[in-house]
């Protein structure tokens, strides 16, 4: 049996000797059914290049041995090739079968070779491909292996021009095709709209406006006829006639030399549009040689100058000016024997650890200085060679190998390049804006105005992309770049705005904040002024039951008031922050003093109280009116009993005297707060409570 492998031969033509591989593939058994007996076809050739020296004519269908023999015995005295190829192209012939067998008398088989195929029914042509034997050519014909009993199978096929809703304009063509792998189609029956079956012998042009329907059928030569076949459109009226001619246009292609000659062959492609009826056929010219249909591009071989003109006729039968273009075809330069160079660079978006984030990019570049590249090719992760067309873009997360080659047009491989890489997943997209925040610092005076200069800070936050950039800009002014805190000296009021932008772009809100800078205040040299009050139940005897609190304020008209502090029965001094609750029994003193900004500390005051134990009803001569009234202000909330025989306005006292009215609404405060968390009182009632102490005239 022939096998599948690249035979070496050489060829005696013209004086030159010429090396050409050929590979011929099997093809595999077609589904029909084998006669019990295979069959043999057997050609032969000898020095003549016009004719084979013997060729069958018809064979049956089915499993055959195909002998080629070219040898000495077969007459073959000059050492000529010649091969036995079928067609696969050409209409009108089976082209199932693949048979390329190039045989020589010196080969390894002394010019004889077999190979195993299936034949169906029809014509098989064959040639042989060795340049300057074109007249070596035939075709045989395949009956079928047995009686016929499967009707033929019929398609039919609807073709015309158009309209965006898929109607035919003017006319539609249907094309009925059948084919019969046993006896063969006989005839070809249609009808249109159900009217009666007619011959068919060519494709059925319908022009009546309107929707149609076309039936068809098909009987092979055993008399098995097809079930009825149909296809179903809509013809609408074609629009105005078209008297504009397509536009054709060509390009050639193929390897070049330095001077722009195509290096053994040049391919010549044709492109022709219609934006009305459609091309209809497009046509060319070979220096000067008959105008032909153009199919597929033209290779042209011959070596010296060349000229292609061509031309196209759209469905109106418009026909366009002939184009033309010219070009030079030279022969190849001595055999490349070396090698393409090949490099492969992967590029993306790095993490710190040098992976790429989200994807890798893998660009493959090949150079040959002699023959040119003809493949590039690459393998990703052990899988198969693929031919490389674009950058190859790996996005799955992971390590990742790369194995890359290059062939050129002579058939060298480079050697395999390879290059590692790691991928790993890209982080959620970003389109939240950074957090930005500005604090102002600075030395302040009592009115909070920044005494000689502010210095603004600004932060930026993003969880996600990070931040890029910050910028400001001050007293709307042209937005800055921010490196460092912004220190502002100019004496007035001022605003700073603040917005940063992330790494995926986003820019977030504005923020702003407004402040003033003043000049320095005349120097302080006065402490400030310091007075303390009492507050609590009292008996009658003006002694605090059960707890006293002691309330300390202090002022200062100038620098301001930097620190407050207070010590109980001759302690050491302790930072004021809220008032000072006494529950010890006994007598106490509270000394207060405070510093200013200035540096100048008060002389210490001093108050005196005595604490005693409750004992039976604290307020024996309790304020008793039903709801909380100071100043003359009803609150309405209710004047309860809040424990201990005192009620909430015992405990207010708005009869007491105080030193001024910020020290007896700091007193109801103070007095107010337990019974909150006692639950005496709710939080809203202790506010309407204060508030209504804040209007009062008590202590002005």
């Amino acid at each position: 049996m022939f096998q599948t492998v690249l035979k070496r031969c050489w060829v005696v033509l013209l004086g030159l000797a010429l090396f050409i591989p050929v590979v011929v593939v099997p093809v595999a058994s077609a589904t029909i059914p084998q006669p019990a007996l295979a069959q043999t076809l057997t050609w032969t050739a000898d020095n003549d290049i016009t004719r084979y020296k013997s060729a069958p004519t018809s064979a049956t269908a089915g499993q055959t041995t195909i002998v080629f023999e070219n040898s000495e015995a077969t007459g073959n005295t000059t050492g000529m090739s010649h091969t036995l190829t079928f067609d696969t192209d050409t209409p009108g012939y089976n082209h199932d079968v693949n048979v390329n067998i190039l045989a020589n008398p010196f080969d390894t088989e002394n010019g004889r070779h077999e190979q195993t195929v299936t034949l169906t029914p029809g014509k098989y042509r064959y040639f042989c491909t060795m340049p300057g034997h074109q007249q070596m050519v035939g075709e045989f014909t395949v009956g079928p292996a047995g009686p016929d009993t499967t009707p033929p199978t019929v398609n039919g096929v609807v073709s015309g021009n158009k309209d965006g809703n898929g109607n035919y304009l003017g006319k539609a063509t249907v094309t009925v095709t059948a084919s019969d792998t046993g006896s063969g189609v006989d005839k070809i029956e249609y009808q249109v709209d159900d009217t009666s079956f007619l011959p068919y012998t060519a494709p059925v042009d319908v022009t009546a406006v309107g929707d149609h329907s076309v039936q068809f059928r098909a009987t092979d030569k055993a008399g098995n006829v097809s079930p009825v076949g149909s296809v179903s459109f809509r013809v609408v009226e074609a629009p105005p006639q078209d008297t504009t001619p397509p536009t054709v246009s060509a390009t050639v292609a193929g390897n070049k030399d330095p001077q722009g000659n195509y290096v053994d062959k040049a391919t010549v492609t044709i492109t022709a549009s219609d934006t009305q009826s459609g091309v209809k056929t497009v046509e060319y010219s070979l220096d000067g040689g008959a105008f032909t249909a153009y199919t597929a591009p033209v290779e042209v071989t011959a070596v010296g100058s060349h000229m292609i003109h061509y031309r196209a006729t759209d469905n109106a039968g418009n026909t366009s000016p002939e184009g033309m273009t010219g070009f030079t075809i030279v022969q190849a330069p001595p055999q490349d024997t070396t090698p393409p160079t090949v490099n492969a660079t992967v590029a993306g978006d790095k993490d710190s650890n040098g992976a790429y984030i989200g994807k890798a990019t893998v660009t493959i570049t090949a150079t040959d200085t002699q023959s040119g590249v003809k493949t590039v090719e690459y393998s990703l992760d052990g899988g198969a060679f693929t031919v490389y067309t674009a950058p190859v873009e790996v996005t799955a997360a992971g390590s990742h190998m790369i194995h890359y080659r290059a062939t050129d047009n002579a058939g060298n491989i480079s050697p395999e390049g390879m290059s590692g890489f790691t991928v790993v997943s890209a982080p959620p997209q970003d389109t939240t804006p950074p957090s930005v925040n500005t604090t102002v610092t600075g030395d302040r005076d009592a009115n909070g105005n920044y005494v000689n200069s502010a210095s603004v800070t600004v932060t930026a936050t993003d969880a996600q992309s990070g931040v890029k950039t910050v910028e400001y800009s001050l007293d709307n002014g042209a937005y800055t770049a921010y490196t460092a805190p912004v220190v502002v000296s100019a004496k007035g009021s001022h605003t700073l705005r603040a917005r940063a932008t992330d790494n995926a772009g986003n820019t977030s809100t504005p923020v702003s904040t407004s402040f003033t800078v003043v000049e320095p205040p005349v120097q302080d040299t006065t402490p400030p002024v310091v007075s303390t009050s009492v507050a609590g139940n009292r008996d009658a005897n003006g002694n605090y039951i059960d707890s006293a609190t002691v309330s300390v304020t202090a002022t200062d008209s100038q620098s301001g008031v930097k620190t407050v502090e207070y010590s109980v029965d001759g302690g050491a001094f302790a930072a004021y922050t809220a008032p000072v609750v006494v529950g010890t029994n006994g007598q106490h003193t509270v000394q207060a003093r405070a510093t200013d900004n200035a540096g100048n500390a008060s002389a210490p005051v001093s108050v005196s109280f005595t604490v005693v134990e409750p004992s039976g009803d604290v307020c024996p001569d309790s304020d008793t009116r039903a709801t909380v009234i100071i100043g003359g202000e009803d609150t309405k909330v209710a004047n309860i009993d809040t424990g201990n025989g005192c009620t909430v306005n015992d405990l207010i006292a708005e009869r007491a005297s105080y030193p001024d009215h910020g020290t007896f609404v700091r007193h109801v405060e103070d007095v107010t707060s337990p019974l909150v968390a006692n639950g005496v009182l709710s939080r809203r009632d202790q506010g309407t409570i204060v508030r209504a102490a804040s209007r009062s005239d008590i202590g002005r």
